[in-house]
C-alpha cells in the first residue's frame, strides 16, 4: 500500500506564493511520474502539473509560467512553487504518483488533498 502526504496550502491573497510539498511512501519499488490535481468547488478535477522519473516536465496553460514543479527523487518527494496566485487557482490541490509496486504491477495512488485559497 501507498501512501501521499501533502502539505503547505492555506490562505493567501492575490499574487502571492504558497509552496506544496508531497511524499509517497509505501510499497513503491519505481515511479514513473507524479503530479498535482485540483479540483474547485463545482468543477470537475484538472490536471495542473506533472513530472516525470527524467525530470520531465508538463504543466496545464493556466498555470503554466507561475507555478513550478520539482522533486527529489531519492525520497519520492515532490514540490509545488505556486507564484502569482490569482483567485481562480482556489482549490483543493492532490498529488498522485504512478508508480511500478515490488510485483513490477504498474499502479496510480493519490494522496487526501491540501487547500489552497486565494481570497483579499
Amino acid at each position: 500500500q501507498v501512501q501521499l502526504v501533502e502539505s503547505g496550502g492555506g490562505l493567501v491573497q492575490p499574487g502571492g506564493s504558497l509552496r506544496l510539498s508531497c511524499t509517497a511512501s509505501g510499497s513503491i519499488f519505481s515511479v514513473n511520474a507524479m503530479g498535482w490535481y485540483r479540483q474547485a468547488p463545482g468543477k470537475q478535477r484538472e490536471s495542473v502539473a506533472t513530472i516525470t522519473n527524467n525530470g520531465s516536465t508538463n504543466y496545464s496553460d493556466f498555470v503554466r509560467g507561475r507555478f513550478t514543479i520539482s522533486r527529489d527523487g531519492a525520497k519520492f518527494t515532490i514540490y509545488f512553487q505556486m507564484n502569482s496566485l490569482k483567485l481562480e487557482d482556489t482549490a483543493l490541490y492532490s498529488c498522485y504518483v504512478n508508480y511500478y509496486d515490488d510485483t513490477w504491477i504498474r499502479r496510480d495512488a493519490w494522496g487526501q488533498g491540501t487547500q489552497v485559497t486565494v481570497s483579499s
